[in-house]
């Protein structure tokens, strides 16, 4: 087959991580991160393999920790979000977040929902704003829920309720991908489907990436899967990128030992 007659995938970021470093600690290298546009790329691996810090470093949500030192690049839209000149908060209106816990704030679910919109300068006046919390709650699943109660305290809803408050607030800035970190971790099995309903129907509208320790769910929602693990030998406890792929390859076909190994339950 001709070569340029492959359709090669669209991606929404990709990224070439070299080094990450948390002071002295080398925590991820050497891991070439392709994530396709309108797809979930699931991120998974063992605990301490750096998923996590990987996740936070496609929005530069690291550069708040102390010591942290990200030598390579992240290409979204054209540009290294590394560069100097990016300004990291101005990333994350592009690139939005959804934590292990639901975070609501000690706000209305109205205002949870409006907060990222003041923050970066919404321009609309009260009823396009209205519009704006409306469409974010409906892709959210919540707004049949809490339309009567957009003045109640996000805080008064249920764990599987406030987990989607989050996922709205962070899709109200129309941000071009959504990063998910064990965004079902702290939900009962009932509210987890939910979530998972939500994220399939919200990549047709965002690039999803999430990391989570339950492989089943990645099996479950995931797209692309990307195995994360650490170097098995002396004492480094460095992450890497050992193997990704479609989710059904890596699951049912991996072409590396250790994930083999790690998809069996032999080591977590």
């Amino acid at each position: 087959m001709n070569s340029t007659n492959v359709k090669m995938p669209e991606l929404a970021m990709n990224c070439h991580i070299k080094s990450i470093h948390y002071g002295d600690f080398l925590a991820v290298r050497d891991s070439e991160l392709p994530i396709e546009k309108g797809k979930i790329t699931g991120l998974i691996g063992p605990s301490g393999c750096g998923k996590s810090t990987v996740l936070r470093s496609l929005n530069r949500m690291n550069d708040m920790v102390q010591g942290f030192n990200f030598e390579g690049s992240i290409e979204f839209m054209g540009i290294d979000l590394y560069e100097k000149k990016i300004d990291p908060v101005l990333v994350r209106r592009y690139i939005g977040m959804v934590f292990q816990q639901p975070n609501p704030f000690a706000m209305s679910i109205y205002d949870n929902v409006a907060f990222g919109l003041r923050l970066n300068g919404f321009k609309g006046n009260k009823s396009d704003l209205d519009q704006r919390v409306e469409k974010a709650l409906r892709r959210a699943a919540l707004w049949d829920s809490v339309k009567d109660k957009l003045q109640k305290s996000g805080l008064s809803l249920s764990g599987g309720q406030q987990q989607r408050l989050c996922i709205a607030r962070a899709i109200a800035t129309e941000p071009s991908v959504l990063l998910m970190d064990e965004p079902c971790s702290a939900l009962d099995p009932i509210a987890t489907r939910k979530i998972e309903a939500l994220m399939l129907e919200l990549r047709e509208r965002f690039s999803i990436v999430i990391v989570t320790h339950n492989m089943q769910q990645a099996k479950r929602i995931a797209d692309n899967t990307a195995f994360f693990s650490v170097d098995m030998s002396g004492d480094s406890h460095t992450g890497h990128l050992v193997e990704m792929g479609k989710t059904e390859q890596i699951f049912e076909n991996p072409k590396h030992e250790m994930t083999r190994h790690y998809i069996a339950g032999e080591f977590s």
